[in-house]
């Protein structure tokens, strides 16, 4: 009689602490794990930076800033929906599938969907405001100025391929500073505290990749 082949133990789980701190930090870590691995996301966190721009040098009213904030908090909520989902279905789904693959197609024609959409407010908000733009082009040319290097700081740090942790850090210094110059003369403090948080997911989407390259 042969004996029987050991069993081999599963893995433990990780243990996922509650509370809101703790509940926050795991949003916190998925948020970043999206901005990291889905290109799609850096791409969506480069157009806020842009909507940021715009915002914050721009003088529009109450309806337009709150339509363009939803517009990048939904593009935001879409894209980490399909990507949660796109990690479902390969978990549950470990061979080729014609269900899983419509799945997916579904999933990321509803982002697209969304994304036209966005694209489509966002024209309209500014053909609409277009006077707004042209009696105020000293800000728009300042919000050039500044904002396209800031735009082209954090695209770096998003930005797939190893660099040295000192890159990352005079990228984040530099974009930072850039801030700082944009914040002293902000039409809205919303959207300017929006780009220091988009930055701030920049940073740390450099951080996590870093340091799961020395992993």
């Amino acid at each position: 009689m042969s004996e029987a082949s050991p069993r081999i133990p599963r893995r433990p789980h990780p243990v996922r602490r509650s509370g809101f701190f703790n509940s926050f930090a795991h949003a916190w870590n998925g948020l970043i794990h999206t901005v990291v691995h889905q290109r799609n996301m850096r791409m969506h966190l480069v157009s806020a930076m842009l909507v940021g721009l715009v915002g914050s040098g721009l003088p529009l009213g109450l309806a337009e800033k709150v339509t363009m904030i939803f517009c990048v908090v939904l593009m935001f909520f879409s894209e980490i929906l399909n990507s949660a989902l796109e990690a479902l279905v390969d978990l549950a789904v470990q061979q080729f599938d014609e269900k899983a693959r419509v799945t997916k197609d579904a999933a990321a024609a509803g982002v697209l969907v969304l994304a036209i959409g966005t694209v489509v407010i966002f024209a309209s908000i500014l053909v609409t405001d277009w006077k707004a733009v042209t009696t105020h082009l000293p800000q728009v040319w300042r919000q050039t100025k500044l904002g396209v290097p800031l735009t082209g700081v954090a695209s770096l740090l998003v930005m797939d391929g190893s660099r040295p942790a000192w890159l990352d850090v005079a990228l984040a210094l530099l974009g930072f500073a850039l801030l700082g110059a944009l914040l002293m003369q902000t039409e809205s403090y919303v959207f300017t505290a929006m780009l220091v948080g988009l930055l701030v997911m920049a940073v740390e989407a450099a951080r996590a990749r870093r340091k799961g390259a020395e992993v």
